[in-house]
């Protein structure tokens, strides 16, 4: 292999809870990673937010007018913050921008996604790598996760084996081995189906601090329901849309605001113990939690109560920064696909082979 580029990356993550943008530096080569800068978030404006809200749940009936001016708000959404990040930060030389999924599914290797790599490219004078799902899909792949590598890479000086969960919109598990064997899927629901409750019933964009949850009741009996879904069997590889189990928060209607807070957020946490029970061979030693989910301690306090001889730890407890983990796994990704290494596997997407994954957008001689 011929000498790896390193690169000062910034990586792009917008996931959907519908929160943000969330934006972090790395200088990595693909590989190692040799430093980590701050995570910086830029909350969406409500009217991005119910645009983007619009299409996750009626894509094919929008207008296609109404379609392109909300892909060209994100657009120039993600392009000022951009520009305000490396007016501060000019050596930046690589963008990963992970876009905004509309519409994933998996099992029909379908995807809908929004980005304006084009856009940002050119507006911002930098290579912009995106699209990064769209030759796993061709290959036969699921699309996600996508993050495993990058678990991997900042694993190198842990204790194994161990297992990072990244709870979004829904929850992914990636395993690394005592040897380095890496396994990778989506466990089940996420932050998704907590939010579309406190949504629907209080108006608000999500359960802050697990305020909610903790001062309510878990409905075993609907908590038994909610665990007979068909996808938590399934055996792996596997990755699942959002809209899966939000489909099924139906179940929590007649329960108080926090008794339903507190039994979607039991169902979380019961799926991804469920998923390392069934389906991780050698219990880990230790439990990562990133993602938004880390940030609620009633989730955390759940999966202490459940993980049985395993240490459940934040990614923040173990050096790192929960919610800038998925931004910085699309810059690693970016850097992966500049220096020709593959970011999916037939054991984390179930792709038919190792994909180099990610489309490159050159910005043009036009002034940026």
């Amino acid at each position: 292999m011929s000498q790896l580029k390193t690169y000062r990356v910034l990586g792009l993550a917008s996931g959907s809870e519908l929160d943000g943008l969330r934006c972090s530096v790395i200088v990595s080569d693909g590989i190692d990673v040799f430093d980590i800068g701050k995570t910086r978030e830029f909350v969406f404006d409500d009217d991005l937010r119910e645009g983007l809200r619009l299409l996750h749940k009626n894509y094919p009936n929008v207008e296609e007018v109404q379609k392109e001016t909300i892909e060209d708000k994100f657009s120039q959404f993600c392009t000022a913050a951009v520009k305000e990040i490396m007016a501060e930060d000019p050596e930046i030389n690589l963008i990963g921008s992970g876009g905004h999924i509309i519409c994933h599914k998996p099992n029909e290797h379908f995807l809908c996604q929004i980005g304006g790599e084009q856009e940002i490219a050119q507006a911002c004078g930098v290579k912009t790598v995106g699209k990064f799902r769209d030759a796993d899909i061709l290959s036969g792949g699921m699309g996600a996760p996508l993050a495993a590598i990058y678990h991997m890479a900042l694993s190198q000086k842990l204790e194994k084996p161990l297992v990072w969960i990244d709870v979004g919109g829904i929850s992914a598990l990636t395993y690394i081995g005592q040897n380095g064997e890496i396994r990778a899927f989506d466990t089940g629901a996420g932050n998704a189906i907590i939010n579309e409750w406190v949504d629907r019933h209080a108006n608000m964009h999500m359960d802050y601090n697990g305020k909610l949850a903790i001062t309510g009741k878990v409905n075993q009996d609907i908590l038994s329901a909610l665990m007979r879904h068909k996808f938590l069997s399934q055996i792996p590889p596997k990755a699942a849309d959002k809209n899966l189990f939000i489909d099924k928060s139906e179940h929590l209607e007649g329960l108080s605001l926090e008794d339903g807070a507190a039994t979607a957020t039991a169902f979380v946490t019961e799926s991804i113990m469920k998923a390392i029970a069934d389906f991780i061979d050698d219990k880990p030693q230790k439990i990562i939690v990133c993602g938004g989910g880390a940030k609620n301690p009633s989730l955390m306090r759940f999966l202490r109560q459940k993980a049985e001889g395993m240490e459940v730890c934040t990614a923040e407890e173990c050096g790192f920064d929960s919610l800038g983990i998925e931004a910085q796994a699309f810059a690693f990704l970016a850097v992966r696909r500049c220096n020709a290494m593959p970011i999916s596997y037939p054991f984390t997407t179930g792709a038919a082979v190792e994909v180099i994954g990610g489309e490159v957008f050159e910005p043009t001689n036009n002034k940026a």
